[in-house]
């Protein structure tokens, strides 16, 4: 069934408000970046010949062959005929209405992006929410999931590394949390749009889709291989039925996807691993200037740093609540931050984006702003 209401989707309308008016983004959820030319550069002879020789004619519906096949190839599991391109919002909605029904019962993770949860609501599913604890920090407890789990539960949603707040969990809690979905017979929906942002490599999570065969793995060039605007994205499972629901669907958005944008999202992947080491490297970087900012005002900021992705959540303790402080920031210091009200996750945080090359100077700009508007409380 296809949603007739959908909630206005608070993160992107503020995003819409904000993005492209301010000079100083500390929110921004993508990595740095490649301009056209950066990104040609690192084709290969056969990408760079493809580049060259390209028709802008229609593409292939599940997309292009030779880019499904680079994305299988991530997987231990996955051929490409079990890979979809999608733009990457398209893919959450595309799953959901092939797998929902109203009346199903849905766990998701919480907060989360939107989509993750209103488009169940949307169909008419009961959503329950899967909260971590700030205190732990951020972690997500296998025990409340089990907690959580109906009978009627249908699917089961989770974002790892987890956005807005960086969790990771181990691959054991991880396991724990595909065999929860097992056990239920439940489908399993992995947003997996921040892996390879892992700052100890060693810590990535395998797959959804290559523990469980009910499982539904998402993923894009958006955050991690630094390309936003090529909007290409894509779904994995090994399910069959639900692979032709998820193509028949798709005739009735995008039906395909753009043909320069999946010449540039092959050459991205191609280069993957040194495209994610070169965007660790700058959240490092970032991260010190946060860590250092939260110290010097511990009497109203408290950081718990991602242990993945590219963003965290920077808890902001002024009289005016958190929204109400980003609204001055962006009018007075051209600041953008993003409040966690917008998460529907209470008025105490805000979402930093740690991949871009700028943050520590917009940072700058920002502590500056907050110094002079909200003194310390305590001076030492």
């Amino acid at each position: 069934m296809i949603a007739v209401q959908i909630a206005p989707f608070a993160i992107e309308r503020y995003f819409a408000r904000y993005e492209f008016d301010l000079p100083h983004l500390l929110s921004s959820s993508d990595c740095e970046p490649w301009t056209l030319a950066e990104a040609l550069a690192m084709a290969d002879p056969q990408c760079r010949a493809m580049w060259d020789g390209l028709t802008l004619g229609y593409t292939e519906s599940p997309g292009l062959t030779l880019l499904r096949r680079e994305i299988a190839g991530m997987y231990e599991t996955v051929v490409q005929e079990q890979v979809i391109e999608v733009v990457p919002e398209e893919g959450i909605f595309l799953a959901m209405q092939a797998i929902l029904e109203p009346g199903d019962h849905v766990v998701a993770a919480f907060p989360a992006y939107q989509s993750l949860y209103a488009l169940a609501e949307s169909i008419g599913c009961e959503v329950s929410r899967w909260q971590p604890a700030e205190a732990d920090p951020w972690r997500f407890d296998v025990a409340d999931l089990r907690g959580l789990m109906r009978s009627a539960t249908r699917l089961v949603v989770f974002n790892a590394p987890h956005n807005p707040t960086g969790f990771l969990p181990t691959r054991e809690e991880f396991a724990s949390v595909v065999g929860v979905a097992r056990d239920a017979g439940a489908w399993l929906f992995s947003d997996e749009m921040y892996r390879y942002l892992e700052r100890d490599p060693s810590r990535r999570l395998p797959a959804a889709v290559d523990l469980y065969a009910r499982a539904v793995t998402l993923s894009g060039m958006s955050k991690a291989f630094s390309m936003p605007g090529v909007r290409v994205g894509w779904l994995a499972t090994r399910d069959a039925a639900l692979m032709t629901r998820l193509a028949e669907l798709k005739d009735y958005t995008t039906i395909c996807a753009s043909a320069p944008s999946e010449v540039l999202a092959l050459i991205g992947l191609r280069n993957r691993e040194e495209i994610a080491a070169r965007n660790v490297a700058i959240i490092e970087r970032n991260l010190g200037a946060i860590e250092e900012l939260a110290a010097r005002r511990a009497d109203a900021l408290a950081w718990v740093s991602p242990e993945a992705g590219s963003v965290g959540l920077l808890r902001v303790d002024v009289p005016e609540g958190a929204a109400a402080m980003c609204g001055r920031a962006a009018k007075e210091a051209g600041v953008m931050l993003l409040p966690s009200s917008v998460f529907a996750y209470g008025d105490s945080h805000v979402r930093l984006g740690l991949g871009r090359a700028t943050f520590a100077d917009d940072l700058a700009v920002f502590s500056d702003w907050f110094d002079a508007t909200h003194a310390a409380a305590v001076r030492g």
